[in-house]
């Protein structure tokens, strides 16, 4: 009897040990990461066109504070940048956002100035051969008492524009929208009865701004306002095409309070935000219809943190977050996620581009690194 109760505890630790060794070897491997060299500047921001990959730059040292880069062919060429002495606040600016169509450039860069240290915008424009060239604006086109933010410059067929916020015709910020005029300045468009307003009962609040094809798409939140009830919802705008035709959607299962953060756009949308804290993901198709992903895993997103543009590979989604300064690389198929640490990047997630081979370049803390999914 007691041989037969000593195999049988054994035979339990062999089993017990077999499942710890199953379940260590599940465990998804670390994604290794790569470094790029960049010399003394610091990579800020990101954009893409077929395999080129354009790196907006901060050196902090230097007189002219932005620089841009842009890799083809393997091989990292400088892209000059010409601020206008006419404006002092182009030598310091940081790049908000670039668009970059494979031919042209569009930039908007921001610095802190002025008695109350607001942002002064600059904008940008030209080619990676020509250079950045910098357009002084009236103070007027984005400065004021009724003055909102900006986030996003985007490129269309039709044509360029740059989106933000802006004091509302009714009551709040509407959405808005600048276009370019032949002489270089730029002008705020009239979203006057249309999904860009804000109403008393409904507030509109976007933060980031993308194209799909013809369409610019802006993803944010609505808030919604009634006796007893001040409800923050996930929200997208998009327009049938350029500045025409905005439609306002919903996005589903919004939870107490949620929040579209980044988008990333192709033959659909895939925007990821957060619901009640924690991270979530949805698909907007062509026709309008939204979804929430589902099994994404429980990752904590606050107000104030980061989220790269989700990054769309065939039939995945990739999604990089950081927590505690720990970076962390999450993988959805279907309901199927799996979570990897990433070796090698720690602090902020800012930024990320995949090229058509698979790299994946990402903005983590003051640096930009490269690794190929598989």
């Amino acid at each position: 009897m007691r041989r037969l109760a000593v195999a049988a505890v054994l035979a339990g630790v062999l089993v017990a040990a077999a499942a710890c060794k199953d379940e260590k070897s599940a465990t998804p491997a670390p994604v290794a990461w790569s470094k790029v060299e960049l010399g003394a500047a610091e990579p800020v921001v990101l954009a893409q066109h077929g395999s080129e990959l354009l790196v907006g730059l901060r050196h902090r040292g230097a007189k002219v504070v932005p620089e841009a880069q842009i890799l083809r062919s393997g091989r990292w060429t400088p892209i000059g940048v010409k601020p206008n002495p006419a404006s002092p606040y182009a030598f310091e600016a940081i790049w908000y956002s670039i668009a970059y169509d494979g031919k042209q450039l569009l930039a908007l860069g921001g610095a802190s100035g002025g008695a109350h240290s607001n942002t002064r915008w600059t904008v940008w424009t030209g080619t990676p051969q020509a250079g950045l060239v910098e357009h002084p604006q009236n103070f007027w086109t984005f400065g004021g008492q009724t003055a909102g933010d900006l986030f996003s410059a985007v490129l269309t067929p039709s044509g360029g524009a740059l989106l933000g916020t802006w004091g509302g015709v009714e009551t709040g910020n509407d959405a808005m929208v600048w276009l370019p005029q032949p002489d270089g300045k730029w002008t705020r468009q009239d979203p006057t009865k249309t999904a860009l307003q804000s109403t008393s009962s409904l507030l509109v609040g976007p933060g980031f701004g993308t194209t799909l094809d013809d369409s610019i798409v802006l993803v944010g939140s609505q808030v919604r306002l009634a006796p007893n009830t001040v409800a923050q919802e996930a929200a997208v705008w998009r327009s049938t095409k350029f500045n025409q035709g905005w439609k306002r959607i919903a996005l589903p299962e919004p939870g107490n309070r949620s929040q579209a953060n980044t988008a990333t756009c192709a033959k659909d949308c895939v925007i990821s935000g957060y619901v009640d804290g924690k991270l979530a993901i949805w698909q907007l198709d062509a026709s309008g219809t939204a979804t929430r992903l589902q099994g994404v895993p429980s990752v904590p997103v606050g107000d104030k943190d980061k989220l790269p543009p989700p990054i769309v590979d065939g039939d995945k989604i990739v999604q990089i977050v950081a927590q505690d300064n720990k970076v962390e690389v999450l993988t959805g198929q279907g309901e199927k996620w799996t979570v990897q640490e990433a070796q090698g990047p720690q602090g902020r997630v800012t930024d990320a581009v995949l090229m058509p081979d698979h790299e994946l370049y990402l903005i983590a803390g003051t640096s930009l690194w490269q690794t190929t999914l598989s």
